[in-house]
């Protein structure tokens, strides 16, 4: 064996090794992205749940907008008020008092309180079953269906199907809004966690419609309205709703209400 040749064999390889590292240096250093100190800091603050409650693809997007100032220290449902004064604190700022929200499901039709069209024998999915005749087997088409599309989209274990409707655990949501966007009725909506009375239904039938299918449905008879001292409460296409900016929940509207669906 030609030992001249193994060394020159041995030196071209490390040369090229030394070229090829100098050459992946110069092109690291030319293409690389500079990141925001502050959005690693951000980022290391957030949970990782990535459930998009932010309104952003994940906590690494969050952490950027957040960076960036072009998203609030508290914009992160599930860290809430605690991550919020940790990143407040990293970007220089105070950090908002903002309010806890909470996913509410606008139904109360109960197995034993809504009529049923028929039995339904088929994938529990409120998305498909709402596009089957009648939109599923409950007579009110405002309803909840009861099928859990919710519930599968809830990575907190915060909504469950009780008697046909869905309820959501308050102390467990941390309202990052995917059961919102499950519910194809658009039942399920945020609310401040310190609201007391809430109207549970939907419906936009008027009062004899909504008795026919439902005994918990809201009539439209107004009564609820013209209890409220504070103009919080109104109707839209017959069903009551309230502003959480003005209500003080001082209750007179569900003492009123003859069907009890304010809650």
């Amino acid at each position: 064996m030609n030992i001249m040749g193994i060394v020159a064999a041995a030196a071209v390889v490390g040369i090229i090794g030394i070229v090829i590292g100098v050459l992946l240096g110069v092109a690291s250093e030319k293409f690389k992205v500079e990141v925001d100190e502050k959005e690693i800091l951000v980022r290391n603050e957030l949970p990782g749940n990535n459930c998009g409650g932010c309104g952003y693809a994940g906590c690494d997007g969050l952490a950027k907008a957040i960076a960036a100032g072009q998203a609030d220290v508290g914009a992160c449902p599930v860290g809430g008020g605690p991550v919020a004064e940790k990143i407040a604190a990293i970007m220089g700022i105070e950090a908002g008092a903002g309010v806890k929200k909470v996913a509410f499901v606008k139904c109360k039709g109960t197995c034993d309180k809504t009529r049923m069209q028929y039995r339904y024998y088929g994938i529990d999915d409120c998305r498909k079953v709402s596009v089957v005749p009648g939109g599923g087997e409950k007579a009110c088409a405002y309803g909840c269906m009861g099928y859990g599309s919710c519930v599968k989209a809830c990575q907190f274990d915060a909504i469950h199907v009780v008697d046909g409707v869905a309820v959501v655990d308050k102390e467990k949501c941390v309202a990052c809004g995917k059961c919102v966007e499950a519910c194809p009725l658009g039942l399920v909506t945020l609310v401040p966690y310190t609201a007391e009375h809430l109207v549970q239904c939907n419906s936009h039938d008027k009062g004899k419609d909504v008795k026919a299918k439902c005994d918990n449905g809201c009539i439209g008879c107004t009564l609820c309205t013209k209890q409220c001292e504070f103009d919080a409460i109104h109707m839209d296409n017959n069903v009551a709703v309230i502003d959480y900016e003005k209500c003080t929940n001082c209750g007179k509207c569900a003492a009123k209400c003859p069907v009890k669906v304010i809650i």
